[in-house]
């Protein structure tokens, strides 16, 4: 059958099928998929943050969208078929290695140093993120944001996310994480890389629900990156169009004339 026409960032060829019985009405979405894991072992980057795709489309009744959230530097997505995927965020690079490149990805990982070797950031997926930062013998870089690219060694920030409004406030998604030493994540739920200064030996994990990058490890104190930060499928449409039909147990919120359904693990909604 074919499909009604949307609009929206790159990922989404359509929204539902026609042959409802109510009227057709638009759902607006963003999908955030789960951030990439920190490089580990000696000088580990920071890594990249899970996609970021919002957009718009117009929806036939009767009509059943499975919405994956990506946990673990998994993708998230709105009904495969219909190709609305955020994929998931690069691996920060590991340190102590003779290839400690970082991963691609929705936002690529940030370069892991290793002594000679130097570890180069990976690529973020067009639309949906950014590349991750490059690695010096003494620093690694940070994973790459939704909004802006993961900082290069000696600045090995995570790149900053990208703000929605969707659920009626202002919240960014899908920050990188932090190379390194010392490195903050970016806005967006990345997590810092391994401090030494602060008693702080293990590196933070990026957030969940916002896709963001885990942050760089460092042997012996902390000989594993942090985790990404699991992702989020996020659906408004107008209230009087709702059908309460859903599964997975989503948030449901009321924003104005408009509903809000937020999943944070896999579930449907039949409109």
């Amino acid at each position: 059958m074919p499909l009604l026409g949307s609009r929206g960032a790159a990922g989404a060829k359509g929204f539902g099928l026609t042959g409802g019985k109510r009227p057709p009405y638009q759902i607006t979405y963003l999908v955030i998929g789960g951030g990439g894991g920190g490089g580990g072992a000696f000088g580990g980057g920071g890594g990249g943050a899970g996609g970021f795709i919002s957009g718009s489309g117009i929806v036939e009744s009767e009509v059943t969208f499975t919405c994956t959230v990506g946990s673990v530097g998994g993708a998230s997505s709105i009904d495969e078929s219909l190709n609305v995927t955020a994929d998931r965020g690069g691996y920060g690079g590991p340190g102590g290695n003779s290839n400690p490149y970082g991963g691609n990805g929705a936002s690529g990982g940030g370069g892991g140093n290793a002594g000679p070797n130097i570890g180069i950031g990976g690529n973020g997926t067009p639309g949906q993120g950014n590349s991750g930062g490059n690695a010096t013998p003494s620093e690694a870089g940070g994973g790459g944001g939704a909004g802006s690219s993961g900082g290069n060694a000696n600045s090995g920030y995570g790149g900053n996310g990208a703000a929605s409004s969707i659920t009626g406030s202002s919240i960014t998604y899908a920050g990188g994480g932090g190379g390194h030493p010392n490195e903050p994540g970016g806005s967006g739920g990345g997590g810092t890389g391994f401090t030494s200064g602060d008693g702080n030996t293990t590196p933070r994990a990026g957030v969940d629900g916002l896709g963001g990058g885990g942050g760089g490890g460092s042997f012996p104190g902390s000989p594993s990156g942090g985790q990404g930060g699991d992702g989020v499928v996020i659906l408004k449409m107008p209230t009087a169009n709702y059908t309460g039909n859903v599964t997975g147990s989503p948030t449901v919120t009321v924003d104005g004339t408009d509903t809000v359904v937020k999943f944070t693990s896999t579930g449907t909604y039949r409109s």
